[in-house]
């Protein structure tokens, strides 16, 4: 009677409380090792995906899934977030090759002051054409100030100054995550504080971020942050310093104080961080060498200057003294990147190019290069001019993210800097494995959480349940940068496997041509 009693118990608890029903994912990944980019030691998990989102974290049979792979030996960690890049044409090269292949799956565009005018019909087209990543962008201050008032050297008027205003306004209410200035450009380079602040204020009233590329990243970086700072601090809105560093060899080692103004700011409470690249050669264009006064008014008023014996030998000797004041004595630090003119030049430095075009290599005979080849539509340059310790230091920074400062690279000609392919495979390789600047952990953390958090890109940027799934898998052990200046385009080894919302867009070191990117929307946060 008592087992008949206790057999009917049971069976009642099995009726009251059913089983747990089985889940089945879209694509599960077995065996991980975990690095879910808060910065916490790697462990071991499976992940379980479901409609675009990481639905489970924990021990999960292969067979519960759709799709399985097993990633014994490999590092899952969240798809890298690039916050810096000029990605701008994503609609015309969808598939951002270079970028995917350095597991990057999120990029912001619009940096240094240039973006699109008509945020809103960017972005669309950017929806309506499908996309391997997820995208955002800036409205930049270059982009509107030269829509209003051209490449004129003077204030605005009120007028001209009502009408940037409403552009910006207009970008951000469009979907601009804020307002990006660059300030080693024309026009920006014209442009007074004043101004400057007055336009953020419109983007800080929106929620947005204040980005910038400085006035000056060498000779007066401690000015040019303060100036930053100081703007930022009005308004009580986020601060990005774009890709920091000491760019003239008569300030190596000043990124200590840079650094320390930075941690200074952040005691007194303003909200700021910085990105960089790996590498101790930048990229801009020719023009940036010249005084800025010499490019005021546009093309016809450039040539009429570098055409002007008594006026060339003026700027000559101006750009004599701008290359001492760094460090250096001549260009030959500089190599042309791409130059359609004459296409033999790319590659080339500026010693080089002189000695082609003048018959010898002189300091004299660069400048005198460097005059035909702006007067010839001016090249994309190349320009080796910092030190790997600064380098370093401001990695070892734990509010500097990992940016590329890179284009959407093709097939096509020039030889553009290696950071475009190489970027995240050698901060992963040469700075984590080999030379142990940073922890597997932080650099990741440094790619991932916290851009993510910092622009206010929700759910990304973390290994979490509920978290879109933007992940990539690398062997720890091989990852490899294989791009360099001689070779730019060559994709990294090690990142076999990427995903964007849950989408293979990478597979087996392939590019699988799936477009399942998002028009990304910043979280505003309270001022």
């Amino acid at each position: 009677m008592f087992r008949t009693l206790g057999l009917a118990i049971v069976i009642s608890a099995s009726v009251a409380v059913p089983l747990r029903q089985t889940t089945f994912y879209d694509l599960v990944i077995t065996n991980a090792r975990l690095v879910d980019g808060t910065g916490a030691p790697a462990r071991l998990a499976d992940v379980g995906i479901l409609n675009g989102r990481i639905a489970r974290i924990g021990k999960i049979p292969g067979a519960f899934g759709r799709q399985q792979l097993d990633a014994t030996g490999l590092v899952l960690a969240p798809g890298f977030i690039d916050v810096h890049t000029h990605a701008d044409d994503l609609a015309d090269k969808p598939l951002a090759e270079n970028f995917i292949h350095m597991g990057v799956t999120s990029v912001v565009a619009g940096n240094c002051g240039t973006s699109a005018l008509r945020i809103g019909e960017a972005l669309d087209r950017i929806e309506n054409t499908t996309v391997t990543v997820n995208f955002a962008t800036f409205i930049g201050h270059n982009t509107v100030r030269s829509a209003v008032m051209g490449a004129v050297a003077r204030d605005p008027n009120i007028i001209e100054f009502k009408a940037m205003q409403v552009l910006v306004f207009k970008g951000m209410a469009e979907g601009a995550i804020g307002l990006s200035t660059g300030l080693q450009y024309i026009p920006g380079i014209y442009a007074k504080p004043n101004e400057l602040i007055e336009l953020a204020r419109i983007a800080a009233n929106e929620g947005g971020i204040y980005a910038t590329h400085m006035r000056n990243e060498g000779t007066q970086i401690e000015a040019s942050v303060n100036e930053s700072i100081r703007l930022v601090r009005r308004l009580e809105m986020p601060l990005e310093i774009s890709h920091l560093k000491i760019d003239s060899p008569s300030r190596w080692g000043s990124s200590a104080d840079v650094l320390k103004l930075i941690d200074d700011a952040r005691t007194l409470g303003t909200r700021v961080q910085a990105d960089q690249y790996a590498y101790t050669a930048g990229a801009s264009s020719l023009s940036i060498r010249f005084p800025a006064w010499v490019l005021e008014g546009g093309d016809a008023k450039v040539r009429a200057r570098l055409t002007d014996l008594e006026t060339w030998t003026k700027v000559k000797d101006e750009m004599r003294g701008l290359l001492a004041e760094r460090g250096f004595a001549d260009l030959s630090w500089a190599t042309v990147a791409s130059y359609p003119p004459d296409p033999s030049l790319n590659g080339k430095t500026m010693a080089q190019v002189a000695t082609k075009m003048m018959g010898g290599d002189s300091a004299d005979a660069q400048l005198e290069a460097a005059r035909v080849l702006m007067l010839n539509g001016g090249a994309s340059m190349i320009y080796h001019f910092m030190d790997d310790q600064d380098v370093t230091r401001i990695m070892r920074h734990p509010m500097v993210s990992i940016a590329a400062d890179a284009s959407i690279t093709d097939a096509g000609s020039g030889v553009p800097h290696p950071r475009g392919s190489g970027n995240t495979a050698r901060v992963l390789g040469e700075y984590v494995r080999e030379r142990k600047v940073l922890t597997l952990e932080e650099a990741v953390r440094k790619m991932t959480s916290l851009p993510a958090v910092f622009f206010g890109f929700t759910d990304r940027g973390v290994i979490r349940e509920g978290a879109y799934a933007d992940l990539v898998l690398l062997d720890a052990a091989k990852v490899k940068d294989e791009a360099t200046y001689d070779n730019p385009r060559a994709y990294p080894t090690g990142m076999p496997h990427v995903l964007v919302n849950g989408v293979f867009v990478v597979k087996d070191g392939k590019t699988t041509g799936a477009r399942p990117g998002m028009v990304m929307q910043r979280t505003r946060v309270g001022r």
